[in-house]
């Protein structure tokens, strides 16, 4: 949510609360790019699909691919700098 002048009135008075300002577009920060790029370098390249059908039967075969192999899930989030486990709890507001 945008921090306008009552939000930011509300979060500062609350103690518990920790608000970080994310930038508008950061996929720098996005896991979703990396998957989004494992498949325009590797199995959506070079392929010129002959219906819709094909496409998205080659997007979900894909997908399924990506989802069994960890190691490259793995690294897309590494690749953000992000971790699964939380150092503290937090509530963050965009």
């Amino acid at each position: 949510m945008h921090l306008d002048s009552p939000m930011r009135t509300w979060t500062a008075g609350q103690d518990w609360l920790t608000v970080h300002q994310l930038p508008a577009y950061a996929p720098d920060l996005n896991p979703v790019e990396g998957i989004s790029s494992l498949l325009r370098r590797g199995w959506l390249s070079n392929v010129a699909f002959t219906s819709p059908d094909h496409l998205v039967q080659t997007v979900r075969r894909s997908l399924r691919t990506i989802q069994y192999r960890s190691d490259l899930i793995d690294g897309c989030l590494a690749s953000t700098g992000l971790s699964l486990t939380p150092t503290t709890p937090q509530v963050q507001c965009q």
